[in-house]
Parts: C-alpha cells; sequence; structure tokens
C-alpha cells in the first residue's frame, strides 16, 4: 500500500495525521516488520477509529474504506482538481499526472486487506468494507456530503481502468467542484491568529424553495432575474431587501441558493463585526470556479457605528475592482440601513427639493451601491389569510377557510401582528395540535 501512496503526485501533499498517510506508514511498517505484531495491531485500531469518527460525521454506510478514499478525492485541493471544478477536465501536460494518481488510487480503491488480517489476526478491515450504520436523523451528519460521497464510491467501485477512474472523478469535478466550496451550499467565516479567514460549512441548510414563500410574486421574480443573470455570466447588482420583519427577505435568499446551487451558487454568510475581514474573504475566493452571494442578514448600523465604511469600500469605492464571481445579497428591516436623526437635516436646502446635507448623503450612499433594492412589505389582511390557507394546505391541515381565518385573526392579534411568519407560526401551532 505505501508503495503506491508513495507515487502520488497532485494528491500527495498528504498531511501526517490523515488516515491515508498513517495506513501507508502501517503497511510499510509491516513489510519492513519493524514493529510488533501488537504494536502494529494497535496502530491499525487507532485509524480504523478514525475512520469510523468520520463516517459518524458524514453518515458513510457500506465500504467505508472506498468513502474515505472518495472523500479525499472530492475534497483534496490540488492544481488539477480546482482547474476542474466546474468545467470538467481540459487537454493538458497535467492529465498525465494525473492518470498517474488514479491509477495508483485506483490500487488503493482494490486493495486486498487479507493478507495483512490473516497475519495479525484481525479481522477490522473486513467489518469496514461491509459495514452497516445505524440509521442517524439528518441533523446529526452532513447529508448533502454524504449523499455526493456515497454515490460516486459506488460508480468508482465499478471503474475497469485509471482512465474511467479518471472520467468519473473529472465528472465530479465539474458537475459539483471540488473541496468544500464543492460540497456545500452555505459558509461562514472564522477569524485566525494570522489575519485569514477560515470557511465553515454550514451542514444542513434549511431546504426551503421559492415556492414554500407564498405571494410576493413580483419580488421574487425580480430577485430570480438578477441571480439567474449572476450565474449565467451577465451584469447582475448587488441586492437589498428590505421591509418589515417576518416577510420573508432571508427565506427568499436562502431558497435562491437552494435553486442555482446546482448551478455553481454558493453563500457565505457574514457578520457585521465580519465586515473588517472582507477582502480576505473575496481575496481566497475571487479565482474559484463559481458565484458566491456574500450574505449580510438583518443589516442596519446605529450611528456611533462605522462598520459599514468598510462594506462601501468593498461593494464600491476601493482601488481594486470587485471580482465578476461575487455579489453581496444583503436584508434589513431599515431602507436605508444607516440611522438618521433629524440633526443630519439642518443644512438641508429646500429650494430645488434636494437633500444637500453632508450628513444625509454620507448615510445614503451605502444603499446607493445595491443596484438591486426589493421591497418586502407587510401583508394586507386578505394576502395574510391567503398565506394561513396556502400553508395549511400544505401541511394538511383540513380545517374550513372560514374557521381557519378565523383562528389565524385571533393569533396575529396576540403574536406580533400580520405577517408571514406570524402566518408560518400559527400553522405550526396548528400542525402541532393534530394527533
Amino acid at each position: 500500500m505505501y508503495q503506491e501512496i508513495a507515487k502520488l503526485i497532485l494528491y500527495g501533499d498528504l498531511k501526517e495525521d490523515t488516515i491515508l498517510y498513517q495506513m501507508g506508514e502501517i503497511f510499510r511498517k509491516f513489510e519492513e516488520k519493524t514493529v510488533s505484531r501488537a504494536g502494529l495491531t494497535r496502530e491499525i485500531y487507532t485509524q480504523i477509529k478514525h475512520l469510523l469518527n468520520l463516517s459518524t460525521e458524514y453518515g458513510f454506510d457500506k465500504n467505508l474504506w472506498h468513502n474515505y478514499l472518495t472523500y479525499f478525492l472530492i475534497t483534496n485541493e490540488n492544481s488539477f482538481s480546482i482547474t476542474s471544478e466546474k468545467v470538467g477536465a481540459n487537454d493538458g501536460s497535467v492529465n498525465y499526472f494525473a492518470l498517474n494518481d488514479f491509477k495508483a488510487l485506483k490500487a488503493l480503491f482494490d486493495y486486498d486487506f487479507s493478507t495483512i488480517e490473516k497475519e495479525l489476526q484481525i479481522d477490522c478491515f473486513s467489518h469496514i468494507s461491509n459495514y452497516k450504520a445505524i440509521v442517524k436523523k439528518e441533523l446529526m451528519y452532513n447529508k448533502n456530503v454524504s449523499e455526493k460521497v456515497q454515490a460516486l464510491s459506488e460508480k468508482l467501485e465499478t471503474a475497469e481502468d485509471e482512465m474511467e477512474f479518471f472520467r468519473m472523478v473529472t465528472d465530479f469535478y465539474k458537475e459539483y467542484g471540488v473541496g468544500m466550496f464543492g460540497l456545500n451550499k452555505a459558509f461562514r467565516i472564522q477569524d485566525r491568529n494570522d489575519g485569514e479567514v477560515t470557511f465553515l460549512p454550514i451542514n444542513n441548510m434549511e431546504k426551503v424553495m421559492l415556492d414554500d414563500l407564498v405571494g410576493y410574486e413580483i419580488q421574487k421574480k425580480k430577485l430570480v432575474e438578477n441571480t439567474e443573470a449572476f450565474v449565467q455570466g451577465r451584469k447582475a447588482n448587488n441586492a437589498l431587501l428590505f421591509g418589515d420583519s417576518g416577510t420573508g427577505k432571508s427565506t427568499s435568499i436562502k431558497a435562491i441558493v437552494n435553486a442555482y446551487y446546482d448551478q455553481g451558487l454558493r453563500m457565505i454568510e457574514i457578520y457585521k463585526h465580519q465586515f473588517k475581514d472582507l477582502s480576505n474573504v473575496i481575496a481566497q475566493i475571487k479565482n474559484r470556479n463559481y458565484r458566491f452571494i456574500i450574505y449580510m442578514d438583518d443589516l442596519s448600523f446605529e450611528e456611533f457605528e462605522i462598520e459599514y465604511k468598510f462594506l462601501k469600500a468593498v461593494i464600491e469605492g476601493g482601488v481594486e475592482t470587485k471580482p465578476d464571481n461575487i455579489l453581496i445579497y444583503a436584508t434589513s428591516n431599515r431602507r436605508h440601513l444607516i440611522k438618521e436623526n433629524w440633526s443630519d437635516r439642518n443644512d438641508v436646502e429646500q429650494a430645488d427639493g434636494m437633500h444637500r446635507s453632508d450628513t444625509m448623503e454620507e448615510k445614503l450612499s451605502l444603499v446607493h451601491r445595491f443596484g438591486c433594492t426589493i421591497n418586502y412589505s407587510k401583508p394586507t389582511q386578505k394576502e395574510y389569510f391567503h398565506i394561513v390557507t396556502e400553508l395549511a394546505r400544505k401541511n394538511g391541515i383540513t380545517m374550513s377557510e372560514e374557521l381557519l381565518c378565523g383562528e389565524a385573526n385571533k393569533w396575529e392579534l396576540s403574536h406580533g401582528g400580520i405577517s408571514g411568519r406570524t402566518a408560518q407560526q400559527f400553522v405550526n401551532f396548528l400542525s402541532g395540535m393534530q394527533k
């Protein structure tokens, strides 16, 4: 086994704490007989434990060794895999080295563990090759990654040679991409001590679609048109969804990401205190073959907060042009994002009807950088009843419309007023009361 691992070139930059590296070391010691049988058995069990931990995290099943190697292939970001993401394999000399690696990886895929099992009188490799996982709830593991790994793993088991292995992997790169950006829809960021940022996948993003948001057809159409232009490589604008709370602004953006994920759309959620890291975030994603929405939820600023200046510089106004594969989508309950006071208007001249206050211009300049602004206003009572009846129908609630609307009216009076969120909470309550 270690001879095959040593042949890896593009995929060969292994960290010492990885399972594959340690397995290579174990089999080197086994062949060179430099460690006792008890010592080797202990080292093997340690790596089996790590493999089981990884399998639990991602819900792997059946052949865990194949699942692990597949996971390694689709998360390894190297010069070949990154250039193949979302476009597939291209002709070039790098393919020679890639085929060399895939030949070695196929040998690892087909490796016969019976010799070491017989020598050490163990059977752990046989068990992980035919593993039956305990069924877990979706929120307990990364289902999105799990399904992709297991589907590709089963395909690779049928590959007859390295050429077919090569085609299957590069087809996956073309369809989904590589690494965490290929496998996940959405991310948060975490500061590092060295000034860089780390991307943290959001494992179980809400599976909402635009059809799940009842009403707001004009708003959804405007958002879809802007997003489709973006994912198709045409000019698009940064978008600001503003208006009353509970009207579906955040839900619309999550639904957009779900709808266009298979076309290479990804989302990075960033909070106000992280705006200072925006330049680092953009630097790490600008050369990837994906379209990124940098998402800012409930965006607003008080007078004393200056983080909006970082945002202004990134959106428009800095020396470096914002990359074509990045847009900013924000939601806010405020139309103008930054709190205004009457004192800001002291030097407004009314002669020509224009605001000339420097203070107000400074505060309004941020919202002017969003070329797509969409208003999500509070629904009328008629619209509220329509939302309630549609949600009730989707949830299998058979109450008459008259009774349903009467109860919905009582609910909103004591639960924050009319909104889409109130309607959803009311329907959730009714669903919970059903036996």
